[in-house]
């Protein structure tokens, strides 16, 4: 079967994520390095699509050179020794409408857990060079206590200093590879 390649245009995508910070407010942030693939049998709706993407952790950016720094120690992502997060699917399975399924083997901190996110087909179009692009927007939640990503910091009250949840989104346009 004919397949399709596509690969994860930088320019036109980001990545972000958003946890809560003493339960009263909301920190967000973003990923600037990153890249990712994909392929699908040549087929219209991309289901059985295969969806790669790595993340550079040294590229965080939550508008806090300081907090960046910490996010990066040991204390949370440990860059130094799990410099990459990776993101590698197991199935895409079409719900209804544009709304899909991507589940997955997500890998932070080298602990790899199988998550299920939502991934909004955005459409198919070709730019003004010529070049077929396609666009996904992708969201979820995951826990990161499930990622060894723990704060030790409580709250004068007891509480957390950060929520346990993490929400992610993305929005993700690619190129199609003409072979």
């Amino acid at each position: 079967m004919a397949t399709r390649h596509w690969v994860l245009d930088p320019a036109h995508s980001d990545i972000q994520f958003k946890i809560r910070h003493l339960v009263i407010s909301t920190v967000s942030g973003t990923f600037n390095v990153f890249s990712g693939r994909f392929v699908t049998p040549q087929h219209d709706d991309f289901s059985e699509a295969y969806f790669t993407l790595l993340i550079d952790v040294y590229s965080i950016d939550t508008n806090n050179r300081d907090r960046d720094e910490h996010l990066k120690s040991p204390d949370f992502f440990n860059a130094d020794a799990f410099p990459q997060i990776e993101f590698l699917s197991t199935s895409f399975v079409h719900i209804e409408g544009d709304k899909h399924e991507l589940t997955g083997d997500l890998t932070i901190k080298g602990i790899t857990r199988q998550v299920t996110l939502e991934a909004l087909f955005g459409g198919e179009a070709k730019d003004g060079f010529g070049i077929q692009r396609a666009g996904f927007e992708i969201t979820g939640t995951i826990n990161r206590n499930d990622f060894g990503i723990h704060a030790s910091d409580v709250t004068e009250a007891g509480g957390l200093v950060l929520g346990e949840d993490i929400k992610l989104h993305a929005n993700l346009q690619f190129t199609n590879e003409v072979d």
